[in-house]
């Protein structure tokens, strides 16, 4: 599975100014509502079970990023969204250390195998120290897509 497949362009958020856990994933929901890649009906329950699922246990799986994600019954596609905090955002993460990049998924609940497969391709980009490196010097929304063209080319050593 490809990022690009997967991460709504218009939900990408170079400079996310969420200084909170639950503001940053209100912040990425928002940006898929907005993007029209979400019913924005459902608003309040993704963002719930998004933080109920960060309160079973975080996210945040060390070196500056964090993958909320939820399934859920009422999405037919999987949809992502890609938050850059050059603060830093105190996510709970596993290192203890603040989380710079964030990519939130939203999947269907019927689809397990497709949430296993979108989560592989974003912990195997994010595992990769450049990956991160690029993406945290990413500016503007042209810069992440680039960034994310050639990790899905593989440009990048994956």
């Amino acid at each position: 599975m490809k990022l690009l497949d997967i991460v709504v362009k218009d939900a990408i958020d170079p400079q996310l100014a969420a200084t909170s856990r639950d503001e940053a994933i209100t912040m990425l929901v928002d940006r898929l509502i907005e993007a029209k890649a979400v019913d924005p009906g459902h608003r309040d329950e993704f963002i719930s079970a998004i933080i109920k699922r960060e309160r079973r246990g975080s996210t945040g799986f060390g070196h500056g990023v964090a993958v909320p994600h939820v399934k859920h019954p009422e999405i037919e596609k999987l949809v992502a969204a890609v938050g850059v905090s050059h603060d830093g955002i105190d996510f709970n993460s596993l290192d203890g250390n603040p989380v710079h990049s964030i990519f939130l998924i939203i999947s269907p609940e019927q689809k397990p195998e497709e949430h296993l497969e979108a989560m592989e391709a974003v912990f195997s980009n994010l595992s990769q120290d450049t990956f991160r490196s690029f993406l945290l010097q990413a500016t503007t929304v042209d810069h992440v897509t680039s960034l994310l063209e050639e990790a899905d080319s593989s440009t990048l050593g994956n």
